[in-house]
């Protein structure tokens, strides 16, 4: 592949990741503002399913066996938010929001994404539903009620499969930012969509050189985080 080329598909995946930085900020925190008053608790059925056989101060070992990184950042008590990542991040770009709302009172939750960070990085189960069934099983195991759920990229489509999949018993709010679509590719029914050459060429950057992909990813992330954050407080 051309330098060019490469190029080419780098900015277009910099233009998507992008997305989230100051308009992150502001979504995640103007969304929050009427949950300072939902902090009660309510109760939340009872999953049918086996919870996750273990947990640690910082990780869950999910019902396949998968262990998922977590941080639990702010007061215990305080509205629960959880951040969901795009990829290939991991739950440090959202370090700035995460310590933004913390100090404004609210608990998060940031993970990384099985096959992301600091998470297992099993062979199988890279997938939408994987990725909504550890979610909920963070969530369960945490016993986090009126979460107010937020994600970026494929975070947003992971919380919209999880409310698919799982309902919003726990959820008081979602936010998708820069989020994927059912649909990313170009097809004739989906005009709108990005073309193949796009994601081949993520692909064969990925595999020629990983590390300067990802380099590229957080930089695009971190520069678009430097907007200013709005304030925020709790009632």
């Amino acid at each position: 592949m051309s330098n060019s080329t490469n190029e080419h598909n780098f900015s277009r995946r910099n233009i998507l990741l992008a997305g989230v930085g100051g308009a992150g900020i502001a979504a995640v925190s103007g969304a929050l503002t009427g949950a300072r008053a939902e902090a009660e608790d309510q109760a939340a059925p009872t999953s049918t399913d086996q919870s996750p056989v273990k947990r640690s101060v910082n990780t869950i070992l999910t019902r396949d066996g998968v262990e998922i990184y977590y941080k639990d950042w702010g007061p215990k008590d305080g509205p629960v938010v959880i951040l969901s990542h795009g990829w290939p991040l991991s739950s440090d770009s959202w370090e700035a929001q995460a310590l933004h709302l913390a100090n404004n009172g609210f608990r998060v939750i940031t993970h990384d994404r099985r096959g992301h960070g600091r998470s297992s990085q099993p062979w199988d189960g890279n997938d939408m539903d994987h990725y909504a069934d550890d979610l909920a099983d963070l969530i369960e195991v945490l016993d986090l009620k009126n979460v107010s759920l937020f994600g970026f990229s494929t975070g947003g489509g992971e919380i919209s499969r999880y409310i698919g999949r799982h309902g919003t018993s726990r959820v008081a709010k979602a936010g998708l930012i820069a989020a994927v679509p059912p649909l990313m590719l170009k097809t004739a029914a989906n005009p709108g969509g990005l073309p193949i050459e796009v994601f081949d060429g993520i692909r064969a950057a990925s595999i020629a050189d990983r590390s300067q992909l990802s380099r590229i990813s957080r930089q695009a992330r971190s520069s678009a985080s430097t907007a200013p954050v709005p304030s925020l407080r709790r009632a």
